[in-house]
C-alpha cells in the first residue's frame, strides 16, 4: 500500500502514528531525502529512514513525540552519535499524524443540511443522524457525508466518541434535544453544542442541575445557543455561525504547540 494511503487510513481509523521523514543529509548516509516510516504507539514500524541504531533512536524520538503531540525536527551526526561507519548526517523531521475529526450533526433539517455541506471542505468525517427518512433522502447526492436514519436513542450507543469529536445538537423536538445533550455531555468531545432560544437554554441548565444529569461546570462548557453571534438569520446563516465555531476549536491546538526545532 502507498504509505500516503496507508496515512489517510489511519487518520480515519484514529490510530496513534507518528510520520518520520528525511528532510536532508550530508555526507553519506543510508537513506536519502524524502525517506520516510510511520512509528505506532507500540514502537512497531512501516518503512524505515536506514535501520541500526539511527532508527532505534528515531523510533525512541517518534514516541515522545506523539506523547508531546508535537512535531519536532531532530538532527543525527552517524559516526559520533550512533557510532555509524558510514559517517553523515541526517536531519528528520518527526510530526504526529493529526487523527481524522469525527463531526456528529444531529438533525437533518434545513441548518443541518447546510451545516453538512459546509463542512465537507473542513477536513472533517460527517456524519448526519436523523430518525425522518425523508430528510436523510435529501442528502442522497452528496456521497461524502455519512447519513445514518435511525431513531437517535439507537445511534448514540453505536458512535464512538474521543477528544476529536465535534456534536451539533439541532433537531425537531427540544425533548429529544436534551436527551441527546444528557448522552454526550458526559462523553469525550472536543466541542458539544445545541440549538435553541435563550429561554430554551436556560430551561435545560435548570432541568440538567435539578436531576443531576450534569453539573454547572460541564454545562458550562457546551456551547449553547449555539454558533457565534452575527446576527444570523437564515437556515444557510446559521450553520455557518455554528460553522465559524468549530473552527476556532478545531484550531486551537494548531496555534498553541510549539513550532519544530531542531535539537
Amino acid at each position: 500500500m502507498n504509505i500516503y494511503n496507508k496515512i489517510e487510513q489511519l487518520r480515519t481509523s484514529g490510530i496513534d502514528v507518528a510520520l518520520c521523514t528525511i528532510i536532508h543529509t550530508k555526507g553519506s548516509t543510508p537513506r536519502k531525502v524524502g525517506a520516510k516510516m510511520l512509528v505506532f504507539a507500540d514502537g512497531t514500524i512501516k518503512g524505515t529512514i536506514g535501520g541500526g541504531n539511527l532508527e532505534k533512536d528515531v523510533i525512541k524520538n517518534a514516541l515522545i513525540q506523539l506523547k508531546n503531540n508535537e512535531p519536532k525536527l531532530f538532527k543525527h551526526d552517524l559516526l559520533h552519535q550512533h557510532n555509524m561507519c558510514c559517517g553523515g548526517i541526517v536531519e528528520i523531521f518527526i510530526e504526529p499524524i493529526e487523527k481524522m475529526k469525527k463531526l456528529y450533526i444531529f438533525g437533518a433539517g434545513h441548518t443541518g443540511q447546510a451545516l453538512a455541506k459546509y463542512a465537507l471542505t473542513m477536513d472533517f468525517e460527517i456524519f448526519v443522524i436523523d430518525d425522518r427518512k425523508e430528510y436523510i433522502n435529501q442528502l442522497k447526492e452528496v456521497s461524502a457525508i455519512n447519513k445514518l436514519h435511525v431513531d437517535y436513542k439507537k445511534a448514540l450507543p453505536t458512535l464512538p466518541f474521543d477528544e476529536n469529536t465535534f456534536v451539533v445538537i439541532l433537531t425537531y423536538e427540544h425533548e429529544i434535544d436534551r436527551d441527546i445533550l444528557s448522552y454526550c455531555i458526559k462523553k469525550p468531545h472536543a466541542y458539544l453544542g445545541m440549538i435553541g432560544s435563550q429561554r430554551k437554554i436556560e430551561m435545560t441548565k435548570k432541568m440538567f442541575l435539578d436531576a443531576g444529569i450534569a453539573t454547572k461546570k460541564q454545562l458550562e462548557k457546551v456551547n449553547m445557543p449555539i454558533g457565534k453571534n452575527i446576527l444570523a438569520e437564515t437556515p444557510e446563516e446559521i450553520a455557518i455561525s455554528i460553522l465559524a465555531e468549530l473552527i476556532e476549536v478545531k484550531n486551537k491546538p494548531l496555534q498553541t504547540s510549539p513550532k519544530g526545532r531542531l535539537t
